[in-house]
């Protein structure tokens, strides 16, 4: 065995850190429960109490492909890595989903739906119904226009995935279809430097507004685009001078759009941070950010989320770092919980993502009104 395999944790910088529970301030906290389901747990679901201890624990048949929520009746919703998941470049197996489950709290399986070509976030809708995004071959003649990027990742058959928004019923018929590619010319959306082009723009977040828009978020372009779903128009664009790299972006109460801005590459910046950012797409001006005080201490150049919480304080997930924590509107810090638990991720994502890890894709807050069976 290499020197100090033995002693794993202690090589792990972030496990020499503390870990579990490390800020609470009950006065200023939400409080509530968090619930987080770890990339590399291989199945297990989380729910922790304010104090960071475990409430309840499921654990499903695959991993996650991204994230679990709590429905509105109380079971779980659960974004599961299909076993067998449609293999259409080496890096899909990082991000595709396809495999969604609802669960009781005792664990049993009352609904599932399969789509191999699903890929990062999901949204359950309170109607039951299922809104979230599916990769599709970009037509070759829409792929010859796309710029930026690394050409030298282009794959030897030139065939480049794009992009549907898919809504599908309890009997997993499809009620909706959006096709980006219908809407946006390749050309005008040019892709990162250092970014695969393999796939275009890659919708990593999707939500549904009050007033019927779908949210989605363009990660390899950096952008946030409103579709409306009657008509499938396109009524509004907040492009790379406004979000880097972004995720999850959600409708507020008065029509702002919270996201987490991941920052990788961000225009005019030589290091990377990550935030919090609010904006309003009416006129595109930022109406709240939280960044640390010190901007590089907080960033994911990967996943991530924030989510505002019913007293107006912000719950953000610092993903690749496992890192939970609770902002209040000033941007004070009140909670902050850092996962204890890490392991490496599977084979072959582990060839992209090496050591071991306590990621996960989103962390959601829930009240304990809205868990009567705990």
């Amino acid at each position: 065995m290499p020197d100090g395999q033995h002693d794993l944790p202690q090589q792990i910088t972030l496990c020499r850190r503390r870990l579990g529970l490390t800020a609470h301030d009950p006065r200023g906290s939400a409080g509530g429960y968090t619930l987080f389901a770890r990339q590399t747990g291989g199945g297990v679901v989380d729910l922790i109490t304010i104090e960071g201890q475990t409430a309840h624990q499921w654990t499903l048949p695959v991993r996650p492909g991204r994230d679990a929520v709590i429905l509105a009746n109380g079971n779980l919703g659960y974004n599961g890595s299909h076993a067998t998941s449609a293999a259409l470049y080496p890096a899909w197996d990082l991000w595709h989903g396809g495999d969604f489950y609802e669960v009781t709290p005792t664990g049993e399986i009352v609904w599932q739906h399969e789509d191999i070509y699903h890929h990062h976030d999901a949204q359950w809708l309170p109607n039951g119904n299922l809104l979230y995004t599916v990769a599709a071959e970009l037509p070759a003649d829409k792929a010859k226009r796309i710029t930026g990027g690394d050409p030298a990742k282009d794959g030897a058959d030139g065939i480049v995935q794009s992009d549907i928004v898919r809504e599908v019923n309890r009997a997993g018929d499809v009620v909706w279809e959006w096709r980006i590619w219908d809407h946006i010319d390749p050309s005008a959306l040019p892709v990162h430097p250092n970014f695969d082009r393999r796939h275009w723009p890659m919708i990593n977040g999707v939500s549904q507004t009050r007033d019927g828009l779908v949210l989605m978020s363009l990660r390899t372009t950096s952008g946030v685009i409103a579709v409306e779903k009657a008509t499938g128009n396109i009524v509004w664009h907040a492009g790379p001078d406004i979000v880097a790299q972004q995720h999850t972006p959600i409708e507020m109460e008065g029509g702002t759009v919270l996201c987490f801005d991941n920052g990788n590459l961000r225009p005019g910046m030589s290091n990377s941070f990550s935030r919090a950012l609010e904006f309003d797409p009416r006129t595109m001006e930022t109406t709240w950010a939280y960044t640390d005080p010190t901007p590089i201490s907080f960033f994911s150049p990967f996943m991530g989320s924030a989510e505002r919480l019913w007293n107006g304080n912000t719950l953000i997930c610092e993903s690749a770092f496992g890192r939970l924590f609770e902002v209040t509107p000033d941007c004070k810090l009140v909670w902050e919980y850092v996962i204890p638990d890490f392991a490496e991720y599977p084979s072959p994502l582990n060839e992209f993502i090496t050591g071991a890890t306590n990621s996960c894709f989103r962390a959601h807050r829930y009240k304990a009104e809205q868990l009567p069976w705990l």
